[in-house]
């Protein structure tokens, strides 16, 4: 063969290469970011998914849907009215745990719909709680498992306990400085730039 034929199978060798290696460093970073953004979701999705790739589009997929959101931070007046009401909420827990529970769980989606987020259903909502707070969405999946069964009546009072708990949880990182929420916006701006 010619020079230039061995030449031009080098080149085209070097180019492969170099869109392997492209490729790869791409999806290296693109789960690094998902792992860093979803934390432990990421692993639970990782668990339930079929594979991987299904796993990382999804949690893709969920952050690209929050981010078209616009999600509001809190007025202190909202602030406080709402720590008045759960306040409240705990306090009527001694005598009426069921109503406490139920009450956490509608509180928790009213602070979400103030905010922005989407309340049309559980899953939508934990969901983007997933995106933004992905260290306590577990407890918000928890806490209402628990209030599902106060339905049937399955649920005890400890249950009823653990329920409010893990919906405090949530309901203090919505309270929270919302700054965090902005700034996974902006890493994941940067992340993909």
């Amino acid at each position: 063969m010619d020079a230039w034929v061995w030449i031009l199978i080098a080149v085209a060798a070097l180019v492969i290469i170099a869109g392997a290696a492209f490729l790869i460093d791409r999806r290296r970073r693109r789960r690094r970011m998902l792992r860093d953004r979803f934390g432990p979701e990421y692993d639970r999705s990782l668990e339930s998914a079929s594979s991987r790739r299904k796993a990382e589009g999804e949690l893709a997929g969920r952050a690209d849907h929050r981010d078209e959101l616009e999600i509001r931070p809190l007025t202190d007046v909202a602030r406080e009215r709402y720590r008045v009401q759960w306040g409240e909420l705990q306090g009527r827990f001694v005598d009426r745990p069921v109503v406490a529970v139920a009450d956490a769980d509608e509180l928790i989606a009213q602070v979400m719909r103030e905010r922005g987020y989407p309340v049309d259903d559980f899953e939508s909502r934990s969901e983007m709680i997933s995106v933004d707070h992905p260290e306590v969405v577990q407890n918000y999946r928890k806490a209402h498992a628990i209030y599902a069964g106060t339905v049937d009546g399955s649920a005890s009072t400890e249950d009823l306990r653990q329920a409010v708990v893990a919906y405090r949880t949530l309901f203090d990182d919505l309270l929270a400085d919302e700054a965090r929420s902005d700034e996974h916006a902006r890493s994941d701006e940067h992340a993909r730039s």
